[in-house]
C-alpha cells in the first residue's frame, strides 16, 4: 500500500509529513516573536483571524538558525484542537512511498534529532525522514533538556 508525504527541507534533512495533515503551506508570512517563549517558538502567525505558534524546526533538530526575513516557509498543520505550524527551509514535491519500504530511522542521527523521526523511507536518491509531528510540538521536553524557563 502506498501513502503521500509533503517533503520539505531543513537544513542538510529531506523531511516528510503525511499529506492529510498539512492544511496549506505560507511563504512570506509575519511571524511576531513571542517574549520567553521556548527556543524553538519562532513566535505567533495570524492566519486569517487565528492565531498559530510557528515552531522552528531548525532549533527542534540543533541546526543553527537559518535566514530569519521572510525566506522560510511555514506548514500549517490540523492539529486535534488546534492549528499548528512549523517553520521549513522550503517545501519539496508530494511523494508516494510503499509501506513496504519504511525502516527504522538511521543511526547517523544525533540522538536528539532521532527522537524527532518516526522512520525513513529509501528513495531512489533520497532518504525521506519522517517527522514526528506530535513530538516536535512537544516544546516541554524540549525546555527540560535545555533548562529554560
Amino acid at each position: 500500500m502506498a501513502q503521500m508525504f509533503c517533503t520539505f527541507h531543513v537544513g542538510d534533512l529531506f523531511l516528510g509529513i503525511e499529506v492529510e495533515r498539512i492544511q496549506e503551506v505560507l511563504r512570506d508570512s509575519v511571524v511576531t516573536p513571542v517574549p520567553k517563549a521556548p527556543s524553538a517558538v519562532r513566535g505567533l502567525i495570524n492566519l486569517r483571524g487565528q492565531i498559530v505558534t510557528a515552531v522552528d524546526l531548525r532549533t527542534r533538530f540543533g541546526l543553527p538558525s537559518g535566514d530569519t526575513d521572510g525566506d522560510s516557509t511555514i506548514l500549517v498543520l490540523d492539529g486535534a484542537e488546534e492549528l499548528l505550524s512549523l517553520v521549513v527551509d522550503r517545501v519539496g514535491d508530494v511523494v508516494e512511498v510503499d509501506e513496504d519500504r519504511f525502516e527504522e530511522p538511521p543511526d547517523t542521527l544525533k540522538s536528539d534529532s532521532r527522537r524527532l523521526i518516526r522512520g525513513a523511507y529509501k528513495l531512489e536518491h533520497y532518504l525521506l525522514l519522517v517527522l514526528d509531528v506530535d513530538h516536535a510540538f512537544n516544546l516541554e521536553a524540549g525546555r527540560k533538556r535545555t533548562g529554560a524557563a
